[in-house]
């Protein structure tokens, strides 16, 4: 089977949300482990892609002292992570888009390999993540991780005429193609890979925990 070339992947980093549940502060600058959960996303892309991009919307100049492209949401008013789906395609220069989300530390060194071999494998046009979650109960339930994402660039005029209709949500716009979902569930996987912090209580919870 073909290999999956990650010279031909971009990444994203998703760092333009409101930060509301963590009190409206700039998620992606809060530190875990003494260091901006944007530059923990962006030491872990940088060994997978051949560029890594920055979407955010706030307090531009910080992220653009991390050394790599900042690009600020297209449509108005914090629209969501699909915002930044559309500016990251827009400026990509690869066949593919790889998302991440600025707020899970812990996401695989090898995501991009894995999705990208499953689109391959799948001829898909879409690859998510499946990932551990652990519940209120302490319970461990697995859930498609939707913003850990990978997509072919094609996609772009697909994506451009979605939201300028007015469509925000990520499902209703992936389920208009082909799409494979990649468990993340070997031995050796980290179980916190996709754990996310949403608050300042679940950052400091994640640093205990590693």
């Amino acid at each position: 089977m073909e290999r999956f070339d990650t010279q031909a992947l971009t990444g994203l980093i998703l760092a333009g949300g409101r930060g509301s549940r963590m009190g409206g502060v700039d998620k992606g600058l809060q530190k875990f482990q003494g260091i901006p959960l944007t530059l923990h996303a962006l030491m872990r892309l940088q060994g997978q892609c051949t560029e890594v991009l920055i979407n955010a919307n706030r307090n531009l100049g910080a992220y653009e002292s991390f050394g790599v492209p900042v690009w600020p949401d297209s449509l108005n008013d914090f629209a969501g992570p699909l915002a930044g789906f559309l500016v990251g395609l827009e400026h990509c220069q690869t066949p593919y888009l790889m998302t991440v989300p600025c707020d899970s530390p812990r996401f695989p060194l090898d995501l991009g390999e894995r999705l990208g071999q499953a689109l391959l494998a799948q001829e898909a046009d879409i690859a998510m993540a499946v990932g551990a979650e652990t519940n209120d109960t302490g319970s461990t339930l697995w859930r498609t991780q939707p913003v850990f994402c990978l997509l072919r660039t094609s996609l772009l005029e697909s994506l451009v005429k979605y939201s300028h209709g007015g469509g925000r949500k990520i499902d209703a716009w992936t389920a208009q193609h082909r799409t494979v979902s990649v468990p993340f569930d070997q031995p050796d996987d980290d179980p916190l890979a996709f754990a996310n912090v949403n608050t300042l209580a679940d950052l400091h919870a994640l640093e205990d925990r590693a």
